[in-house]
């Protein structure tokens, strides 16, 4: 189930219906630990962290030269024979890789399943990817990866980067895209002369709570592909390193400070496209999705890359954790009511919304309003703002402001005033305040009555725009500080069934110099 402005959805498609009734963003990661995990992890901070850090920085230092001698006159371009001695040097550098994984703690790695050989399946494709420790499968083949054209450039690292030839890609080339998929079609039609390569094709971390949508590029030569799995079963997910959550430098500080952790690799059969696969790279990257999800017992969701923008926003709009825009973003995305969105067609949007005063439509006349058929897509979106079989499209215009724009809340916050004011004075009440703040937010359980107060210190009844944009500066993240007081208030009255709401408005107020302060502390990873 899924819930957006307190309306409970079910979604119509078969691959979401797969999810559990409660929604967990993949591209947030929330670390809990018990008291006792943090008295292990206080001690295992002052002995074996910096023991294991000193002897994985060793191990990389190690592995510097080997990995220099052997990239010495090594073209880029051309295929070469693995001489002896490079192929020694190849199982030196094996070997200290595995023994720097070791001394993070991953004492065994467990191998389920034979490897294709290179002119068997000249791509392999990892999932889910939800850390830098995915590089751990990278090492013990060293198979070629795709990555940053800058990575070659980094000190020591960059030297052991190149020896694996990997697939570089230049953001300063408008051009590096085409350029990418040529050279994984030339390395892939090479009847295995040249290594393997690894992708990862959700294109960025996720907290392994699903699979997400896979990008083209693994599948677009047509080649057999073999499918490989990765699954970290510890007790605390330390190695998810998402947008949200945990910053680089904690969760290597957290995993080391673990006294084991495990991962396990999974090899599954190779996967030979059919002629219409071939033709369809995005068919291909979704069957062979289906297989991996399978084989993980995990949903499919067709979130993408670009959904990432929604849970990195931040300022005082950022979203929690259980919003329901992602979904909105992914079904406007799949009718192609996100292509080509400016700021002038959100104002036209807008000016279209407002001219219809707040009235309510049925389906068919919201899918007159957006030009497209009455489809099941349709329908999901419909169901996102539906009350008693009718929306109100302002909403639908909000939700849209968002996803096109996450980083800018402010602007979102003017078009949404501008289609709700009252033309005398261009003020909203508390109603129209809730209606806008939880579209903007895609949440159900926020009670707008303690911020709109929070904001309307005159108690005028009303307020404008430009209120609003103050109390913002005021409080920059009133969305965390409500929450939090959101919280504590449903404890107490689980407690105390006397009303608490007056004095959390109180409070509300008394807290916002002090959170304007420690927010310009918080750190943001």
């Amino acid at each position: 189930m899924k819930f957006v402005n307190g309306k409970r959805v079910t979604p119509a498609n078969g691959e979401d219906s797969q999810l559990s009734a409660k929604f967990r963003n993949p591209f947030m990661h929330e670390l809990r630990l018990t008291a006792l995990q943090k008295v292990k992890i206080a001690v295992m901070t002052v002995t074996l962290f910096p023991v294991r850090l000193l002897f994985a920085a060793f191990m990389m230092l190690l592995a510097w030269p080997f990995a220099f001698v052997a990239t010495v006159g090594l073209s880029e371009d051309a295929v070469e024979p693995l001489s002896w001695w490079r192929w020694l040097v190849d199982l030196a550098l094996k070997a200290i890789m595995r023994a720097m994984w070791f001394s993070g703690g991953f004492h065994w790695v467990r191998v389920k399943g034979r490897p294709a050989l290179p002119s068997e399946a000249p791509i392999l494709t990892l999932a889910p990817h939800s850390s830098y420790f995915d590089a751990i499968p990278v090492t013990m083949t060293m198979a070629s990866i795709v990555m940053k054209a800058e990575s070659k450039d980094i000190p020591v690292w960059g030297t052991l980067i190149k020896f694996i030839r990997p697939v570089f890609v230049s953001r300063s080339d408008q051009d590096s895209r085409r350029k990418t998929v040529e050279e994984i079609k030339r390395r892939a039609f090479s009847a295995g002369e040249w290594p393997q390569i690894m992708i990862f094709p959700e294109g960025t971390c996720t907290n392994r709570s699903c699979l997400i949508a896979f990008k083209p590029g693994a599948f677009i030569p047509g080649v057999p592909v073999q499918p490989v799995v990765l699954r970290y079963p510890n007790e605390v997910d330390t190695i998810s390193w998402t947008w949200q959550g945990p910053g680089a430098f904690k969760i290597l500080w957290l995993t080391l400070c673990q006294l084991h952790n495990s991962i396990e690799i999974e090899y599954l059969p190779t996967y030979t496209p059919s002629e219409v696969e071939k033709r369809d790279p995005a068919l291909f990257a979704s069957n062979v999705r289906r297989i991996m999800a399978k084989a993980l017992h995990l949903p499919i969701i067709d979130y993408s890359f670009e959904d990432c923008q929604l849970a990195m926003a931040k300022g005082p709009l950022c979203l929690p954790s259980h919003t329901c825009l992602l979904e909105f973003s992914r079904l406007v995305r799949r009718l192609g009511l996100k292509v080509g969105v400016t700021d002038q067609i959100l104002q036209e949007e807008s000016g279209r919304a407002r001219r219809l005063c707040g009235g309510k439509i049925s389906l068919e006349s919201f899918a007159k309003y957006v030009n497209l058929p009455v489809t099941e897509t349709l329908q999901d979106v419909f169901a996102l703002f539906e009350e008693h079989g009718q929306m109100d499209v302002r909403e639908y215009v909000i939700a849209l402001s968002v996803v096109c724009r996450p980083f800018r809340h402010l602007d979102t916050i003017q078009l949404a005033f501008r289609m709700f004011e009252a033309e005398e004075d261009g003020a909203i009440v508390e109603d129209e305040l809730a209606v806008i703040l939880k579209t903007a937010l895609g949440v159900a359980d926020l009670t707008a009555c303690d911020v709109f107060r929070a904001v309307d210190t005159e108690d005028k009844g009303k307020i404008t725009c430009d209120d609003f944009r103050r109390f913002m500066e005021r409080c920059p993240n009133f969305v965390e500080l409500y929450c939090c007081f959101h919280h504590l208030a449903t404890l107490a009255c689980s407690e105390h069934p006397e009303p608490i709401t007056n004095s959390f408005c109180s409070d509300f107020s008394l807290q916002e110099q002090t959170t304007s302060k420690n927010s310009n502390s918080k750190k943001h990873d």
